[in-house]
């Protein structure tokens, strides 16, 4: 007689399986509780034990194909047998009971390397079991990385205790080492690089950081500054430098955008009335951000004079605490350093920051009524950092957009 085989329930939340191999071929005898298949599910691979003794007569399912429990996968010619008056109508139970779902025994393997082969037998590795696929899909592993796993069952098919063993390995090899030898040397942070260790940390896990960046032309402010540098520096004692022809460009942004000159409290906003600008200042043992406050209310020298005092006195250690406090919008000038751009980390309670980077010539292509020309020009690249809880895309593309126009257009001949 004919014997259904069916995939088997191989537990209580289970509705199919995977045939991962047949054991046997058609025509082939099989003894009762011998392993003729292996089928696969999310949970455990199992070896199926033949649930009678007669002849594989037909296969209804190749390897890889998914199977809904109780569905015939297969069927055994027991007619040799049938004098015994051993009769199976309804077999599920028994293979489900002899399916137990404990993996069978693998062989111990030696610790995997996680190089990757130099050739891969995809002959030999047709595919991967569910509980293997389960695993990867957790983990992140692509199906090119997958293909890297040593398998250690048959024909060296990935079994779960292989993969486990890769990503144990994966995890100690990506893992960063901090390990001391004799010659290294700890040495505890300042009070001051703490401090700041500390700001930025908080920035970064406060605000929802988004960078967008412009390039400015600047060549009618450096051959302003150049011209005028020497007259200026007798007049003032003190240097003119670009930062205040920036300052001033960021004031009236911030007139037109007021939203960028506000901070966050939970889910409140808190529109401030004043505009305080925080100037990075670079020290040999760190940073500080001495605050120009109420920059509307100040005119051209008046900033250049602010500028430069601050400055002055943040290096030499001579601020008072309430100047370093209280700013609503922050400019950090790397370009100081002949550094192209950059994406400072925002200062908090601030919404925004401005990145300032070196002024350089470049050739350009100049537009005009006679038609495009190629010209030398002094550029500078900006970057505003915002936060995008406040502050959209395009309310901070319109901004730094703004800051641009006011560089470019200012009337250089109206300053002072």
């Amino acid at each position: 007689m004919l014997v259904d085989i069916i995939m088997p329930k191989m537990g209580e939340s289970i509705t199919e399986g995977t045939i991962i191999e047949w054991r046997k071929k058609i025509g082939d005898t099989v003894e009762k509780d011998e392993i003729f298949l292996e089928i696969g599910t999310d949970k455990v691979d199992s070896e199926i034990p033949s649930p009678a003794a007669g002849i594989l007569v037909e296969i209804l399912a190749k390897p890889n194909d998914v199977i809904d429990v109780g569905k015939v996968i297969a069927r055994i010619n027991t007619e040799a047998d049938a004098q015994s008056g051993d009769t199976i109508t309804d077999n599920s139970d028994v293979i489900a009971e002899s399916a137990e779902t404990k993996e069978a025994p693998e062989p111990e393997i030696k610790k995997l390397s996680i190089t990757p082969k130099k050739k891969i037998d995809n002959s030999s590795r047709s595919f991967f079991t569910p509980v293997v696929m389960k695993i990867a899909s957790e983990n992140n592993i692509s199906m090119n990385e997958l293909e890297l796993v040593q398998g250690s069952g048959r024909s060296g098919r990935v079994t779960k205790k292989d993969i486990l063993l890769y990503l144990e390995n994966r995890k100690e090899s990506t893992e960063p080492k901090n390990e001391l030898t004799m010659s290294d040397n700890i040495v505890e942070m300042e009070y001051m690089r703490k401090r700041i260790a500390d700001h930025m940390r908080t920035s970064l896990d406060t605000a929802a950081h988004v960078y967008v960046m412009t390039e400015v032309d600047m060549t009618d402010i450096v051959n302003y500054v150049n011209q005028n540098e020497t007259s200026f520096l007798d007049k003032e004692s003190f240097k003119l430098t670009y930062t205040p022809f920036i300052v001033n460009a960021v004031v009236k942004a911030i007139i037109q955008f007021p939203l960028m000159n506000s901070s966050l409290d939970g889910n409140e906003i808190i529109q401030r009335k004043n505009i305080n600008i925080g100037i990075a200042v670079s020290l040999d043992d760190g940073l500080m951000v001495p605050v120009i406050e109420k920059c509307e209310e100040v005119n051209f020298l008046g900033l250049c004079r602010r500028v430069n005092d601050l400055t002055v006195r943040a290096r030499s250690k001579n601020l008072q605490p309430d100047e370093l406090q209280g700013s609503t919008f922050s400019i950090s000038n790397f370009g100081v350093f002949n550094v192209t751009m950059g994406t400072p980390i925002i200062n908090q309670p601030n919404v925004g920051i401005l990145g300032v980077g070196a002024i350089k010539k470049q050739p350009v292509v100049i537009e005009s009524e006679l038609g495009d020309t190629i010209g030398i020009r002094s550029r500078m690249i900006l970057s505003l950092g915002f936060d995008h809880r406040l502050i959209d895309g395009a309310g901070g593309s319109q901004f730094i957009e703004k800051i641009r126009l006011e560089i470019e257009n200012m009337d250089l001949m109206d300053l002072f």
